[in-house]
């Protein structure tokens, strides 16, 4: 038995087809990683639904059978380190790993997801074209456009699937530089056909994600998800998983929730609420109730991190009448100025007060999420977190705590991509671990130097594709990066300038081209109200 036979369908294949489009459908991971995202699932249950595509799944372990020829071969792109495998995937098929050396013979290779929507030009040699935003509407597009010129060249292709609107394809576009090491001086289209800029897609629809598949083989054994919400209201500064994702959408109660929650009981008794801020829905506690109801006293609850002022002594209770143990809140910093600069609305008096609803409704312990290296952050800040969490613990005994803390990395398209990686970061986490494990505290610590390495990517440009090359054959530590850049000395920026420096606000970034929910002249008015809470000489000051 394979493990695409222990798959539970939630909906319904199509029968190829004679001249169906041969597709692989590919994650850059284990089959258990892979199945377990929702993005993953939502689009190829979209591309197995049409009748003229025949879809293949690829995994880095197991595959369903693979077409000889492929016409399309697209990727989902969810993290970072994840390229080693792409290209690794590619050497497999015997597919060049540059776009620019393919041919007629060889597949479209595209892809999407939220590393490449956020800021593709890494991989932009690596990739033919690339989806940015939702898929809802942008995938049928698509294949749509790719049936109108299938039997065409190459290059006819790629010219005729640009026009649509969503669909980026980085050959078309040409970008120039000061120097080999200096800063973009502009990001232009080959020829005047060409748009001169891409819009990320957004579905503003109402009825939102669910699982199309539940087993017993993905890395959340059984679960069925169901997306409540998308993006999140809040807008900290520095969140991508906001800022790119505006405008704020829940999904209808009675439209999506609960028709979708009860498709996922008819094959499981394991549910997981997804969205960044779920309980932030504005009939959440309908949702409670209706599953709180006595028919399902036997289903077992996951919820998505949840925003503080939120947590009810009835969430905490429902929550743990429903197998779930403990709960996950971002409260990012213990001080209030730092939470100010980010734009967290909270107070140390609602963590406080959620911690004591959680352990009244019967909880066992809450997952902080915080940060060190935030802008501005100094080290009375990082004092500020133990002496929040030490409240904690005095007003909820008994309930255990643990802070997941991470080093602050810019993104693209929030306030904060102007900012550089803090250094200082890497000592506040060791000290943060020494103050707080003493103190009977559990404390889990992001890598730093993952958190430059994945600074490196969210605001690399073109020239990094050949560092990403490299680091494949030396491997994926932060040594590998650092020998890359060093044998690449002289043909690319160092990497200082893309992990630590801080940005002038009227350079030229590397999605320049690339459009997201908010004009850059509305992430410049959130960055100055960031800055006014803090000392910004370091920053290079914006034109106008």
């Amino acid at each position: 038995m394979t493990v695409f036979d222990c798959e539970r369908l939630l909906f319904t294949p199509a029968s190829p087809n004679p001249d169906a489009i041969p597709v692989i459908f590919a994650f850059p991971n284990e089959y258990s990683v892979g199945i377990t995202s929702l993005g993953y699932q939502v689009v190829w249950a979209t591309l197995a639904m049409r009748p003229d595509l025949r879809v293949s799944r690829l995994f880095t372990d197991v595959c369903e059978t693979l077409p000889r020829s492929p016409e399309l071969l697209g990727f989902s792109f969810s993290w970072e380190l994840d390229y080693i495998n792409i290209l690794n995937l590619l050497e497999s098929l015997e597919i060049p790993i540059r776009a620019a050396e393919r041919d007629d013979t060889h597949p479209l290779v595209f892809g999407g997801g939220p590393v490449l929507t956020a800021n593709p030009e890494p991989f932009a040699d690596f990739f033919d074209l690339i989806l940015l935003g939702d898929g809802e509407n942008l995938l049928d597009n698509f294949v749509d456009a790719y049936q109108e010129v299938r039997s065409a060249d190459r290059q006819t292709k790629l010219r005729y699937l640009s026009q649509v609107p969503g669909i980026y394809v980085p050959s078309l576009y040409e970008v120039t530089y000061d120097s080999q090491k200096g800063k973009i001086q502009s990001i232009a289209p080959i020829d005047s056909e060409t748009p001169t800029r891409i819009q990320k897609q957004t579905y503003r629809g109402n009825i939102l994600s669910a699982s199309t598949v539940v087993t017993e083989k993905a890395a959340w054994e059984n679960i069925y998800m169901v997306e409540v919400v998308r993006s999140c209201p809040e807008m900290c500064r520095f969140c991508l998983a906001s800022y790119l994702t505006l405008p704020f959408r829940t999904a209808s109660l009675e439209g999506s929730l609960i028709p979708a929650i009860e498709r996922g009981l008819k094959v499981t008794d394991r549910i997981g609420l997804l969205g960044a801020s779920v309980t932030q829905h504005p009939e959440f506690e309908k949702l409670l109730d209706y599953l709180s109801q006595p028919q399902y006293k036997n289903v077992r609850l996951s919820i998505a991190s949840v925003r503080t002022n939120t947590v009810t002594e009835k969430l905490a209770r429902t929550l743990a009448e429903r197998g779930t143990r403990s709960i996950t809140i971002a409260v990012e910093s213990g001080s209030e100025k730092i939470r100010r600069i980010i734009n967290k609305k909270l107070t140390n008096e609602e963590i406080i007060q959620a911690a004591i609803n959680a352990k009244a409704g019967g909880l066992g312990a809450i997952k902080f999420y915080g940060m060190v290296g935030i802008p501005g952050e100094e080290e009375a800040d990082v004092e500020a977190t133990v002496e929040m969490l030490q409240a904690v613990k005095k007003a909820a005994p008994g309930l255990r705590l643990t802070l997941g803390c991470s080093t602050f990395v810019p993104k693209s398209h929030t306030p904060f991509q102007w900012f550089g990686v803090n250094p200082d970061a890497q000592k506040r986490l060791k000290w943060l671990e020494k103050q707080l494990r003493s103190r009977g505290i559990n404390f889990r610590p992001e890598s730093y130097n993952w958190s430059v390495i994945q600074a490196l990517i969210s605001r690399g440009d073109r020239r990094l594709f050949q560092v990403l090359e490299l680091t494949r054959q030396y491997g994926d530590s932060l040594g590998s990066y650092k020998r890359a850049f060093k044998q690449l000395k002289g043909r690319l920026p160092n990497l200082d300038y893309y992990v630590h420096s801080d940005w002038a606000t009227d350079q030229i970034l590397p999605w320049h081209h690339l459009e997201g929910p908010l004009p850059q002249s509305t992430l410049i008015k959130h960055l100055h109200e960031a800055i006014g809470h803090f000392n910004a000489s370091r920053l290079v000051e914006p034109v106008g």
